[in-house]
Parts: C-alpha cells; structure tokens; sequence
C-alpha cells in the first residue's frame, strides 16, 4: 500500500523531490492560488480546452529563466539555465518535445526525438519527447477468488495539464509546476519539470482524495534520439529480470505503423503470464526491434549512443520497474525510428494507494558529459 509521502528525495541528493525549494502543497499567493484553480476546473469541465493566453503567462510568470509563445491554441514554455542547457514544454498537453544539454566542448546536443505529423483536419501533432501516462481504477471492497483487490473500472486518465507557478533561477535551475484533477475533484497530480545545469526531472505527486482506494498504472517515457540501432547500447542492467512485452502505445509514443500488437497503458497489466528473464551481459545492444519491461533493476540505467558520441543516465525514484524499446532495424537509420524509449514504470504491478494518501514519484535524465 502506498502511504502518505509529504517528501521523496532522489537518490542523488542534489535533486530534492518536492523539496522545501517547492512546497507540495504548492502554496501560493491566494489571487493566483484562486485564478489556478478555476484554470484547472475549466479544464476538466470541457472536452475541448481553450486556448491558452501566452500573454497571460509572459506577466505572471515571466522571468526565472522561463519564456511563453504562443502556437495555435497551445503554448510553448522554453526553459534556459545559464551554462546553456535548454527544455521546451507544451501546454496543455504536459509534453517535454526538446532537451538540449550543455556538452562538455560548450555546445548543446538535441537528446530527445520528436515527430512531428499533420491529420487529415489541417491539425498539428506532437509526438515522442518526455511524457507522463496514467491510470487510474478503483478498488473493489471485496476480494477476488486470489485474495487480492482488483480494479473495478477505469474512471480517469490525464489528458490536460494546468500551470500553477514557475519557480528557480537562471543561474541554478528553473522549475515548471503543474497540475491536473478529474473532473470530480478526487484526483490531483501535480507535475514539476526541472532543468538544471546537469539534468532534466519530471517529477509527480499523485493524490488520492476519495473516500475509496485506488490502483495506479503510470510510466513517464522518454524517446531518446539515437544514431542508428547498431551503434546503441544500455549499460547497468546485468542481473537484472525482464519480461518480453508488446510495445506500449500512448497519445505521445512514436509507433510505427508496423506494431500492431502495441498495447495502451489500460490494458497492459492484463496481458497473459509471460516468462520473466534475466539479463546476462553488462551492455545491451539494441540492434534489434525489441520491448521489455524490467521487473528488477538499478536505480540507474545508462544509455550510450556511439554514432553520436552521447550518452544519457535514466534514473528513477518511486517506480519499480523500468520500460524499454526500440524500433530497432527495420526502419531507415536517422530518420523518424531513430529511437529509443525508456522510462520508469508500474505497468506490471499497478500501484494501490489507501484514500487520502499521497504517492510521489520521478524520472531524473542526467548529462554526464560535461
């Protein structure tokens, strides 16, 4: 059972999860408290979300290393620091679709993948990039013939994302806070994007204000660019168990048109048993199209790019499991499938969580190549 988590540090202690740098209980002045929580009702009340003023943004929120530009009825918000790393976030779809960190010969490097598609209606769509899936079920009083709780519906799955505040420095690190609630008011996940000099952090507070326990299955994936397949590699997984799963497919997943047998975050838990093994090298080459969940694994894991002398640190805080997968080398090398997904998870092994407790929980992208 997940208890309440008022605090949840990474295990790197220079990124503080909802440390006393943010108050999670997210306290601000009450006219802009006041002003945000109709954002966020509004939000929830309409299948189409209005359009947001960038305007609005620019003079509460402008400074600290944070720009807002409007792009058709969605806003970017562009985040600096002052040893030249760079995000960019979209509202109000919560998507991270760029991280360009500071490289130790003093240029930046593009290490997310993104794609960028048109639909038959003119609209545009953004895929790949950083983002968050969840879901949630509630939890049936009774028991099931294993004596466990089980899920009796889905009721609820975070589409739109409102901001409550922008908070840091350019010269330390810049923090975008948001949030999202159901459209009855009995979840609320805030949601804080941080870049630093050395990172990039996604970073939630899942909680439960019904009377009832739920169960929540969540991942934060991250599509992270890759040369070609052969020159690919995740290093720190020797030792550790996996399950050989269908791709998982989400509003913001880059699938190929191929993987018909990709699963959305609902249904992942339901798949048949699968055979779990065991990772027995201390690099995996990622040649080959492949999708695994890890059930057992480090903190950290590193994925190495050769092709383009990179590498990236995935470490998680609060999940179990770790998600991964590549379209591997059935596609064209440096195009659209270029990839590869990553990202901590609880797919597998949903998270309960008792009525008005909290579960906090993080993905931390580090640069080592400074």
């Amino acid at each position: 059972m997940a208890m309440a988590m008022p605090f949840l540090s990474s295990p790197k202690s220079t990124l503080p999860l909802f440390s006393s740098y943010i108050n999670p209980c997210l306290l601000f002045s009450s006219h802009r408290k006041r002003e945000s929580l109709l954002l966020i009702k509004s939000a929830s009340a309409q299948t189409t979300p209005s359009p947001i003023n960038a305007d609005y943004y620019t003079r509460e929120f402008s400074g600290h290393g944070v720009t807002f530009e409007s792009l058709g009825d969605d806003c970017v918000v562009k985040m600096c620091v002052d040893n030249g790393s760079m995000a960019t976030l979209m509202l109000p779809t919560g998507l991270v679709t760029s991280y360009k960190p500071q490289l130790w010969y003093g240029a930046q490097m593009e290490v997310l993948q993104t794609s960028v598609t048109e639909t038959e209606d003119g609209d545009t769509v953004i895929t790949g990039g950083v983002s968050v899936g969840f879901s949630f079920f509630d939890c049936r009083s009774e028991s099931s013939d294993l004596g466990e709780d089980f899920p009796s519906s889905s009721f609820w799955s975070p589409t739109s994302w409102a901001l409550l505040d922008v908070k840091g420095t350019i010269e330390d690190r810049v923090q975008v806070e948001l949030i999202s609630v159901d459209p009855e008011s009995t979840i609320e996940i805030k949601y804080v994007v941080s870049l630093g000099a050395d990172h990039l952090s996604s970073e939630m507070m899942i909680t439960n204000l019904k009377s009832t326990s739920i169960q929540v299955t969540g991942i934060v994936l991250t599509h992270l660019k890759a040369s070609t397949p052969d020159a690919t590699y995740a290093f720190g997984l020797q030792g550790s168990n996996y399950q050989k799963r269908p791709p998982l497919q989400s509003c913001f997943d880059i699938i190929p048109n191929s993987s018909k047998n990709a699963t959305s975050i609902n249904n992942y838990r339901w798949s048949n048993n699968v055979k779990e093994e065991e990772e027995n090298d201390h690099s995996f080459h990622m040649t080959e199209k492949f999708s695994r969940v890890y059930t057992y694994s480090p903190r950290q894991v590193t994925i190495l790019d050769r092709g383009r002398r990179n590498s990236v640190i995935m470490e998680r805080s609060g999940f179990e499991e770790v998600y991964m997968s590549s379209p591997g080398s059935e596609h064209e090398w440096y195009g659209k499938y270029a990839y590869v997904c990553i990202g901590p998870a609880a797919l597998l092994k949903p998270i309960t969580l008792d009525p008005h407790h909290a579960w906090c929980c993080g993905q931390y992208l580090h640069n080592p190549n400074l």
